[in-house]
């Protein structure tokens, strides 16, 4: 029996999981729902499924496993709670939700009525990240001692003027950091693990008519010792590849986009020439640094594979809902610090309440 998906919140991101779910052997598009029937309807009429002009007949389905969210960023904890109260499995688009205390209720939710949760973080699956991840597992970089992430993209003044949710607290939850880099964000706390305390800045200084920051740069001292940078930006032209760069006593990898840039460890291993020349190789995937249409779906298939899997298992997804928790407050603790001036220290102990406008 194949797994069925309902999609709820029709907009672009939903195509990529629409194109996603195609490729995957054991899982069926079979509903989706948007609080604009027009938009339901368009898209329902693209990709072969039903659509639904009311939620709760959507979750109603019987031929909906799993329930897949992708409405604006503020606005995942109402229809993620409701679907799990339906006894649906959930998966959230990126991030999470946008406050902790939004985190926790879908958390709570799917954890009340036994279903999996699972938060949309694709570039852990790609297989450069995961060569990483294994290198670092087994202890090859020694003492970790920094781990940097860079987002660089560029935004057009069109892309935040073409949705009126766009660049708002309400329902974008934050700027370059909470809905660009909130991957890279993911992948360095996945790679260096977690986070002591952090130091913020953030400005607004290459777009108009948005409440939220479109640059942003931060320290970050681990829990293990090491120290980190994280920027993040919609304001830098033409856009560049996204770039993590983990080093240690003992090893340091530079990863581009999809593309290994460097791997080299004191101790050489077989492996290591075939990783350099295989994942060495441009992919030519801009990876959406000035395009967000631009984006691969493998990684949402992988991800979407992962999940199915854990259904099936009772295993946890590799990104459930507290991993998607834990890049949220990190975001909230750099924003924290932004707007106080002062060093911010995890775990939160609460939201940081966003400063009023002067």
């Amino acid at each position: 029996m194949a797994t069925g998906f309902g999609i709820v919140g029709c907009g672009m991101i939903s195509n990529f999981h629409a194109k996603a779910l195609e490729e995957i052997r054991g899982a069926k598009l079979v509903a989706c729902y948007d609080q604009f029937a027009a938009s339901a309807d368009k898209f329902a009429e693209a990709n072969g499924c039903t659509a639904y002009h009311d939620l709760d007949e959507m979750l109603a389905d019987p031929e909906v496993d799993v329930v897949t969210i992708c409405t604006p960023s503020g606005a995942h904890m109402d229809p993620a709670v409701a679907a799990a109260n339906a006894g649906k499995h959930v998966v959230v688009e990126k991030p999470l939700e946008i406050t902790l205390k939004r985190c926790d209720a879908i958390i709570n939710a799917c954890k009340k009525n036994k279903v999996q949760l699972a938060t949309i973080m694709p570039s852990r699956f790609g297989a450069a990240n995961q060569e990483l991840k294994k290198a670092i597992e087994k202890g090859r970089f020694g003492k970790l001692t920094l781990g940097d992430t860079y987002v660089k993209w560029w935004r057009t003044q069109e892309y935040y003027d073409s949705g009126g949710w766009r660049g708002t607290w309400k329902l974008d939850g934050g700027g370059a950091y909470m809905n660009q880099a909130i991957h890279n964000v993911d992948l360095l706390y996945w790679f260096m693990g977690e986070v002591a305390d952090v130091n913020g800045m953030t400005g607004t200084l290459a777009h108009k008519r948005i409440e939220v920051e479109d640059t942003g740069v931060a320290t970050i001292r681990f829990k293990n010792g090491a120290l980190g940078v994280i920027e993040a930006t919609t304001s830098v032209f033409p856009g560049l590849l996204k770039k993590t760069e983990i080093s240690g006593t003992e090893g340091t990898v530079i990863i581009e986009q999809d593309d290994v840039l460097h791997w080299e460890f004191a101790k050489e291993q077989a492996r290591d020439q075939k990783i350099r020349d295989e994942l060495g190789k441009s992919t030519g995937n801009t990876g959406g640094a000035s395009d967000p249409s631009a984006i691969s779906y493998a990684g949402h298939m992988e991800q979407l594979k992962d999940f199915i899997k854990s259904i099936k298992t009772g295993k946890k997804p590799l990104v459930d809902g507290n991993d998607g928790r834990k890049s949220v407050e990190i975001i909230l603790a750099i924003y924290q610090s932004s707007w106080t001036g002062k060093q911010v220290s995890l775990p939160l102990k609460r939201d940081p309440k966003i400063p009023k406008k002067k």
